[in-house]
């Protein structure tokens, strides 16, 4: 008997000092591994039941009380219950029970968890780019494909403008033969809009023809019958295909040929009889006067002269077209 109550002084408060020291580390790591609160109660429990069977404290106290008396049984009781309410008390609450300290096993097997995890969210973005790689080389095609489209139309476009082109000079080459005059091989048309003498040139361009440039007499006398005839009985000046521009008193047609033939307007003459007069009319001066500041000719409509004018006057315009 006192050999067992020995071993009981001994093994009893390494035993609790054992269970106070894994509470204490169970404590550092609350929370950390889920709750296993049961598991842990069985455990005491199966602790105690082997300490008891161990101490033999049930036969101690009956060889304290031989006669097994009703007191005795108690007194026994009594203890029992004292040292389950001291254990009620030590146990904490299933609410804060702290949870069991974590294996080297279940660290490793938590990092490994996580590292699959990992693994498989790059596979998706492993997967997310190879689906955005294949979508860019999608869009990368449609936009070649668009932009040779694009240069396709441009060139039909081109080519409408060009045939669009054509057309109006045919057009307007026709309209100036059959609503003009036809002289010869070519074909003399009005126009009653008023232009500067470039701007003039360039529509006269885009109808297929060219300002007026009349090449003889006989093409003059003939110009000028049509002018009278459309303009009568007023007297316009019409721009015609001659100027002075690249240097002064340097006549060229339109088409860089040079101009033989003129017919530039002079004063009137005194009657026979009278003094003539040193001055100029100063209506009617000789042609050409302005010097370079009037580098262009137009024709007047009443007697088919030449005047120089500014060439940024507006005057109505004479096309002349191939036939």
């Amino acid at each position: 008997m006192q050999a067992a109550w020995l071993l009981g002084a001994l093994v009893v408060p390494q035993l609790l000092g054992f269970g106070h020291g894994a509470r204490g580390a169970e404590r550092e790591w609350e929370g950390g591994w889920g709750g296993a609160q049961e598991e842990e109660r069985e455990r005491e429990a199966l602790m105690l039941k082997h300490l008891q069977e161990a101490l033999g404290l049930p036969a101690g106290r009956g060889d304290e009380n031989p006669a097994g008396t009703v007191e005795g049984k108690e007194d026994w009781e009594m203890e029992e219950d004292q040292g389950e309410e001291e254990e009620e008390e030590a146990t904490p609450t299933p609410s804060s029970s702290p949870s069991p300290s974590p294996t080297p096993e279940d660290i490793v097997t938590y990092i490994l968890g996580r590292l699959a995890g990992l693994d498989a969210g790059l596979h998706q973005l492993h997967v997310r780019l190879h689906a955005l790689d294949t979508r860019v080389v999608e869009l990368t095609q449609g936009l070649r494909q668009l932009r040779n489209a694009a240069g396709d139309t441009r060139d039909a476009v081109q080519a409408l403008q060009e045939a669009q082109g054509r057309a109006e000079r045919e057009h307007g080459r026709l309209e100036g033969c059959l609503k003009g005059l036809r002289l010869g091989h070519k074909c003399f048309l009005l126009s009653r809009d008023f232009e500067a003498q470039a701007a003039a040139q360039a529509r006269c361009t885009a109808r297929g023809g060219s300002l007026a440039q009349p090449a003889d007499r006989q093409q003059m006398e003939a110009l000028t019958r049509y002018l009278r005839a459309a303009l009568a009985p007023y007297n316009w000046p019409v721009w015609l295909g001659v100027h002075d521009r690249r240097a002064e008193g340097l006549y060229l047609f339109e088409n860089g040929q040079r101009v033989s033939f003129f017919a530039w307007h002079r004063s009137p003459r005194p009657e026979l009889g009278a003094q003539p007069s040193a001055s100029p009319h100063p209506l009617s001066p000789d042609q050409p006067n302005g010097g370079t500041l009037e580098n262009c000719v137009a024709q007047a409509s009443d007697d088919g002269s030449w005047w120089d004018h500014d060439c940024q006057r507006r005057l109505y315009y004479v096309c002349e077209f191939p036939f």
